[in-house]
């Protein structure tokens, strides 16, 4: 039993100081310079108009952009979630003035999704980077699928009983799980579940999924911030710039049949693909020096 003990004091306190290397870095990634500011503050507004026009937080978009300055996975995720806050609140608002929120299905939502963030936020702070990497590159492949399959009905909405309920409830918990450990709002999968398994349209859809991610966003936030995976000032800076921009993206879904909303969801969620798979292969062992070698090849050209 004390060798078990030890063997877990051991493997918290290696978990620290991982955790502790992480924010070194972090802090020397974003050091507040001029291009570091001007990389998130077109990526907020880029996430913006990609919210208000798919119903998502935006955290397929901010992941990859912070790591690509130098974050790492598990600080990216978490920073992300923060950002998403002040993009939700902008996109309801937008949604819910033409009539697109379903206030029951998103409160039940909510619920499911503030648990589920919980246990995401936890398994964050514990699974390696290689694994959140990979995992985040699946994900995109089953949100592209699910667009390319089904293609939502303008005028249709959710018919909610005892058993929707208690589906709707579920399902948060799962968005949640993802949320907090992919450090997504949770839009790319509400948006698509709830037109395909509930029958929302799709304005509907984005405008309820919006509104959901907001409660779990805040809940996730802060169980990141006590673990210190949080750039508060960085995310707000995304998060404001989104939700300046987030009212146009609004605009342009109404403006967008559903099928061309969906190939434009697909098209920008491929692009995202390819890039996620590149930077899991550079942390792969073993692929991570043929990643490097084609780097230097395409230099030495």
């Amino acid at each position: 039993m004390c060798d078990e003990g030890e063997t877990a004091d051991r493997a918290d306190a290696v978990r620290t100081e991982s955790q502790k290397m992480e924010s070194r870095a972090g802090e020397t990634a974003l050091d507040g310079s001029a291009r570091s500011i001007i990389v998130l503050i077109v990526v907020g507004m880029l996430v913006g108009v990609l919210s208000g026009m798919f119903g998502i937080g935006g955290g397929t978009v901010i992941v990859p952009a912070l790591v690509l300055v130098g974050l790492t996975q598990r600080q990216a995720a978490a920073t992300s979630l923060a950002a998403i806050v002040p993009t939700s609140i902008s996109g309801v608002v937008s949604y819910a003035m033409g009539g697109d929120v379903d206030w029951v299905a998103a409160l039940l939502l909510a619920c499911g999704m503030v648990i589920g963030s919980q246990i995401g936020s936890w398994l964050l702070s514990r699974l390696p980077e290689m694994f959140l990497r990979w995992f985040y590159a699946v994900f995109l492949v089953f949100v592209i699928v699910s667009q390319l399959v089904f293609t939502p009905q303008r005028d249709a909405a959710i018919h909610l009983d005892a058993a929707t309920g208690i589906l709707l409830a579920l399902l948060g918990v799962v968005i949640g799980v993802l949320s907090g450990l992919l450090g997504i709002g949770g839009g790319a999968v509400a948006v698509p579940s709830l037109s395909l398994l509930f029958g929302a349209s799709d304005l509907i859809a984005r405008g309820t999924s919006l509104l959901a991610m907001f409660p779990s966003a805040i809940a996730g936030t802060i169980a990141n911030w006590r673990r210190r995976l949080v750039y508060l000032r960085h995310g707000l800076i995304i998060g404001v710039c989104a939700a300046v921009t987030a009212p146009l993206g609004t605009m342009l879904a109404g403006m967008m049949t559903p099928r061309m909303g969906a190939n434009l969801f697909v098209a920008y969620l491929a692009v995202l693909f390819v890039r996620s798979v590149w930077t899991a292969l550079k942390v792969t062992p073993g692929a991570s020096a043929w990643v490097s070698g084609r780097g230097r090849n395409r230099d030495s050209c």
